[in-house]
């Protein structure tokens, strides 16, 4: 009902509570390559933790804090993104994505991601977007530059996954800076 086209039989749309056992089933093929970034993909193991993820994301939407999109390539669901410290006051969100291995190498993250700043910086107004990832996320890093996002720094061990500590990248892209601006 509501879906972006982002062409070669891709669409982004909404992934609401309802939609948990298809999560489950994406979360099930893609948790091996997304795990170590995406903290949900650790937590989404069975449907009541995949329904719980989703209505997390369906209740920050309500508060106007966050939201989740899913990537459907040719009917199945592969991957999305996410606005999650999305502050309309302050003008800040940040942006993370996530795709397993059946979506990648076709651009879809990429064209994901120029909507979803697109309806950020000229829908919602928003000053400034954010993205962080691991230094190790070849592929996040890959998409964000792109994009023209700007490397601010690094935040040295900032996230624990299983057991030790991560670094994380911040980048930035300023509403001003956006090409669609």
């Amino acid at each position: 009902m509501f879906a972006h086209l982002l062409g070669d039989g891709a669409e982004l749309r909404p992934i609401e509570p309802w939609q948990a056992e298809e999560f489950l089933t994406h979360m099930d093929r893609a948790r091996a390559d997304v795990d170590e970034w995406i903290p949900f993909a650790t937590r989404s193991t069975d449907l009541d933790s995949a329904r719980a993820t989703l209505q997390r994301y369906a209740d920050m939407q309500a508060a106007d804090t966050g939201r989740i999109l899913g990537i459907w390539l040719d009917g199945t669901l592969v991957g999305g993104c996410m606005l999650f410290r999305f502050d309309a006051e302050a003008g800040n969100c940040e942006v993370g994505v996530w795709l397993e291995p059946a979506g990648q190498g076709r651009g879809l993250i990429t064209r994901a991601v120029r909507h979803v700043l697109d309806w950020v910086f000229q829908v919602r107004g928003m000053s400034r977007a954010e993205w962080h990832t691991s230094p190790k996320n070849e592929r996040s890093l890959a998409v964000a530059a792109r994009l023209g996002f700007t490397r601010e720094g690094v935040l040295r061990e900032a996230y624990p996954y299983r057991g030790v500590r991560h670094d994380t990248v911040i980048l930035s892209m300023l509403a001003r800076e956006w090409p669609r601006g």
